[in-house]
């Protein structure tokens, strides 16, 4: 049986974005095409991986899905890699590394769309993990709430659809949730619940889509939500078996 995903309102986007950086352009496909500062669709590496995978794919759907699994299982992710360097958050350096949380590979499949002529714009929601684990909540100050979460939004078939390549199919299995599956076609938004019926993943607010990332008002939602030590490399490397963190 299909998954049912659950979506976010559909109302127009970017309505609880913070007036300065709001874009209006958000909908005009022609600037869903073009690079941006952070979704760098022209860069060489971000070009070269997008041909790689989407080689043989015969049609814009078949190019995004593939684009899909591509990141979301190619990349590992890791929450504890959260950064205040504006580098850590470009495509180009993205599809560079082994492992990256749900921001800068939901800007990587933005890009990496772009790259194969996909108009392609990032989204941002916060929501709450009720299975994360204890030592991340513990980095996190006590708290399961995980403020500008990323995704993709992929103009597919005449619509923008939803894709969260976010947690990875090794990673899923490790919690007991089913990977997020992704068609091209309905939003693949977190599941509310995991496999044994536990709340896994509860969507709180709705923060816009945008055609690059609104790096400053992340940064900003980011020192109102965590503690310092949420960006800081701790004294001793954080051992998290749930995310194979060394």
């Amino acid at each position: 049986m299909k998954p049912a995903f659950r979506s976010l309102p559909r109302e127009r986007a970017q309505l609880d974005a913070p007036a300065q950086v709001r874009d209006t352009r958000i909908d005009d496909l022609d600037a869903c095409l073009r690079p941006g500062r952070f979704v760098d669709s022209d860069a060489p590496a971000v070009r070269a991986f997008a041909a790689r995978v989407t080689s043989g794919a015969r049609d814009p759907r078949e190019r995004a899905v593939a684009l899909y699994y591509a990141v979301r299982d190619g990349f590992r992710y890791d929450p504890y890699s959260a950064s205040r360097e504006p580098e850590a958050y470009r495509a180009s350096h993205v599809v560079g590394t082994k492992a990256a949380f749900c921001v800068p590979k939901a800007i990587l499949l933005a890009a990496s769309a772009r790259a194969a002529g996909i108009p392609a714009r990032v989204g941002f929601a916060d929501v709450r993990n009720h299975l994360a684990s204890e030592k991340l909540r513990a980095r996190m100050g006590g708290s399961d709430l995980f403020v500008f979460h990323g995704y993709t939004e992929l103009h597919l078939s005449g619509a923008f659809v939803k894709a969260t390549p976010a947690f990875d199919r090794g990673l899923c299995e490790r919690f007991g949730v089913r990977p997020l599956e992704f068609d091209g076609t309905a939003d693949a938004l977190l599941h509310p619940f995991d496999a044994a019926g536990r709340r896994h993943m509860e969507y709180v607010r709705e923060r816009g889509s945008y055609l690059d990332l609104p790096f400053e008002a992340m940064l900003e939602a980011f020192r109102e939500a965590y503690p310092e030590a949420v960006f800081a490399a701790p004294a001793t490397p954080v051992r998290d078996e749930a995310f194979h963190v060394d």
